[in-house]
């Protein structure tokens, strides 16, 4: 969430910097839930001064051996307890209605966001690779697919329904071999941790990473549970510092997880239904970092450039966006998607966001370190897909399809494939 200090500090600023996205913040609602919160502090403070002063007073008494006058101010006390646990009842509702008024506003945006209100104003930054030109007309991944015998989406539907697909064969093994690869790369060229993480978080984890009560739709709810199916690792991952105090010496924090995905697509109805564009479940391998807050500009370019990496050395071509305020996520300050071309399509696709989330995430989950004065201090945390395994798999089978219908292996992935060069109908 968006620091509270800040936003009782300078309201009319920070809703200035709001209406960028487009979200409008409701000053008077907050202002009223402020005067009742000063009211009740100021009320409470009194009431304790009080109190400390009755308490004086009767050890003055009791030192002058003035019984009656113990017995007087002891009466005068009696229902301070009860009062200031009243107080206290109702300070915590309000701190609570707080809690939630705050919860549901998006995080700040970086100043080198650039302005705009749909995907159409989000800034190009740099474009890799040229993409290539076919003597025959390429096929997208759902004929590639269905001609290799490696991609039956009637049996997903049969086994789940819409948006589901069951691979097989050698696109199954690609599949598998894209993930192992973006693995072995981040790990020993990039410096992440491996990690394996369970598939389902609690509501606490959930909310810690967004905001539950803004998004619980997007997401598949375990029944009679507290429990989430993951609509991304970083859930989970961001989560290993939730009501943490992490050492100095220990940032930056560096994780990769490949995990299943699961998605609702809550208002997708119609959008990318074709393929595997927009299914409910998924593989990622997902980029996450815990770091300090001076360094997480600094490294937020460098996790964006990880993940570029896997596209390069897949040859790839793409692009990298820098989207602007009416696109950046609810929890990012800053975010670039990358696009990767599909020739299927004639179009760039994300493939990958890569985000800074400041101190947004960490404040929701009480994820703090000891800075250089020994207190603790709010992290920073970054996360990225590095790569979504989907639609990298979809890239590769779109590019390196040949006119005969068999795809080339990139070269990157050969040893992961035993060697073979080409895939072809099973």
């Amino acid at each position: 969430m968006i620091d509270i200090q800040l936003l009782r500090n300078d309201t009319d600023a920070v809703a200035r910097r709001l209406s960028a996205r487009g979200f409008t913040l409701d000053v008077a609602g907050f202002t009223v839930l402020e005067d009742a919160r000063r009211k009740i502090q100021v009320a409470t403070e009194a009431l304790q001064s009080e109190r400390n002063a009755k308490s004086r007073q009767i050890g003055q008494a009791k030192a002058a051996r003035d019984q009656k006058r113990v017995d007087e101010i002891m009466a005068e006390v009696a229902g301070y307890g009860d009062r200031l646990k009243q107080m206290e009842g109702e300070n915590d509702a309000v701190q609570e209605r707080l809690r939630a008024f705050v919860s549901v506003i998006p995080n700040l945006l970086h100043e080198s966001v650039p302005v705009g209100s749909s995907s159409e104003q989000n800034a190009e930054v740099r474009r890799w690779g040229e993409p290539r030109k076919f003597d025959f007309k390429p096929r997208d991944h759902v004929d590639l697919g269905a001609h290799l015998g490696g991609l039956d989406f009637d049996t997903g539907a049969k086994l789940a329904g819409a948006r589901f697909v069951v691979m097989k064969g050698q696109v199954a093994r690609l599949h598998r071999a894209l993930a192992q690869f973006m693995l072995d790369v981040h790990t020993t060229e990039h410096g992440y941790t491996e990690v394996y993480t369970p598939y389902m978080v609690s509501g606490a984890c959930a909310d810690g990473v967004s905001s539950l009560a803004k998004f619980s739709g997007d997401l598949f709810k375990i029944q009679d549970r507290d429990l989430y199916l993951i609509p991304t690792a970083e859930y989970p991952v961001t989560n290993f510092v939730r009501d943490e105090i992490v050492p100095l010496e220990a940032l930056p924090l560096k994780y990769v997880c490949h995990s299943p995905c699961f998605r609702s697509e809550a208002g997708a109805a119609g959008k990318d239904a074709r393929g595997m564009i927009r299914n409910h479940q998924f593989d990622k391998v997902e980029l996450v970092q815990v770091v300090h807050p001076s360094r997480s500009y600094e490294l937020h370019e460098e996790l964006t450039a990880h993940a570029e990496a896997i596209l390069k050395k897949l040859a790839l071509p793409y692009r990298t966006m820098l989207l602007c305020t009416g696109d950046t996520g609810f929890s990012s300050a800053k975010t670039y998607d990358l696009e990767v071309w599909l020739p299927g399509q004639d179009a760039y696709r994300e493939i990958s966001s890569c985000s800074n989330f400041e101190g947004f995430q960490a404040r929701r989950m009480q994820a703090r370190f000891r800075n250089e004065k020994g207190r603790p201090e709010t992290v920073h945390t970054l996360n990225g897909s590095g790569l979504a395994v989907g639609r990298t798999l979809i890239a590769v089978l779109e590019n390196y399809q040949n006119a005969d219908g068999t795809v080339t292996v990139p070269e990157a992935l050969r040893p992961y494939m035993g060697g073979a060069e080409k895939i072809g109908p099973a």
